[in-house]
């Protein structure tokens, strides 16, 4: 990243908890050069983020500009607050997915919040632990960032250069705006992922041998943290509980006409309830953050070495630009099916290329 963009952050920035998050940002920050010292309630694991190369343990001397809190939920607003005490010309942010809970919690307390500004990068991985930091993870992820009335431009321009530096995009919004939005893009979602793959859990063996992408897709994110999960929708509720009445509505309508399907209006009602989640997924945007649509091909492909990269080369030679690609394994054959995008102009054209070129087309 330092090839292209100049460091924005040129004095210490001090990460306090060296899991995921902390880990990734120090090595991001590091790559560039930045001063960073980590701190953590493990001195185990601040040797590990360090020996990683995401900084070094903090010591009495440091003199930290910007702190980032990246320790679990329920004691955010414990470790910011002692964080602006101990530190009183540092700026504060965190990086807890709720921001409007701990905001509160500091306010309560009488804190000054001037030199804290809530913030939030949508960025994570499956896995978690200073062992899975990446130093590329906030690459063109939003980083929201959140402002309140207290807050100074001065101190909202560095938290907002260290969601830059470490390549992430800034989004300036409201704690309560936030909130409202992670829980229906985020935070409904894993429920709904968790409680599918509960279903899964007394399913035959055959039945779980069909397994497809889609309900590999529903549940991808099901193997979360429940310890973590519980503080999240704990801290967040009152933008939870809204999404999921709505969607309790909505099943209970599906499952009413689907136990009558032959009655009047029955069928009415699935198709008016799938149709609207069809404009619903039209609205989320695409590649780049355009709403523009594609065109899906799938293709075939033995389960050996070089055929996935075959058909990338053989795709780029046809002067194809692949707009997304996903991959899944055939049950009980050894071969996997390719689903790539591309604009719909090409999409006829590129059927007929691809069956010249003996490639099979599903």
């Amino acid at each position: 990243m330092s090839d292209t963009h100049p460091v924005r952050l040129n004095a210490q920035v001090r990460i306090v908890g060296t899991g995921l998050l902390g880990a990734s940002i120090g090595l991001a920050l590091r790559s560039q050069g930045v001063d960073v010292v980590l701190a953590d309630s493990s001195p185990s694991s601040v040797r590990l983020a360090a020996d990683l190369g995401a900084g070094r343990p903090a010591s009495a001397t440091d003199v930290p500009q910007v702190i980032v809190v990246c320790v679990p939920p329920d004691v955010t607003s414990d470790v910011i607050e002692a964080e602006l005490r101990a530190y009183p010309s540092a700026v504060v942010t965190d990086v807890a997915s709720v921001k409007l809970a701990p905001l509160n919690q500091l306010r309560e307390r009488g804190v000054d919040i001037t030199r804290y500004i809530g913030s939030h990068p949508l960025a994570g991985r499956e896995r978690g632990g200073a062992i899975s930091a990446r130093g590329d993870l906030f690459i063109g992820r939003p980083w929201v960032v959140c402002r309140v009335e207290e807050t100074p431009p001065w101190a909202l321009a560095l938290v907002e250069d260290l969601a830059l530096d470490v390549g992430a995009v800034p989004i300036e919004m409201t704690p309560q705006a936030h909130d409202q939005a992670v829980g229906l893009v985020s935070h409904v979602p894993q429920i709904v992922s968790s409680l599918m793959a509960k279903q899964l859990e007394g399913a035959s063996d055959d039945a779980v041998r069909l397994a497809g992408q889609g309900v590999r897709d529903v549940t991808r994110i099901a193997a979360s943290s429940p310890e973590l999960w519980i503080q999240i929708l704990g801290a967040n509720k009152d933008s939870i509980v809204g999404v999921l009445e709505n969607l309790q509505k909505d099943l209970q309508n599906v499952t009413d006409a689907l136990r009558d399907v032959d009655a009047p209006g029955a069928r009415t009602i699935i198709a008016e309830e799938m149709s609207a989640g069809n404009a619903g997924v039209a609205r989320l945007p695409g590649k780049h953050g355009q709403n523009r649509r594609f065109a899906q091909i799938v293709v075939l492909v033995d389960d050996r070495p070089g055929q996935l990269a075959q058909l990338l080369t053989e795709l780029g030679e046809l002067n194809i630009n692949v707009e997304d690609l996903r991959l899944e394994h055939a049950e009980g054959a050894q071969m996997g099916m390719v689903e790539f995008s591309v604009i719909p102009e090409v999409r006829d054209s590129l059927l007929k290329d691809l069956e010249k070129r003996n490639w099979r087309v599903a």
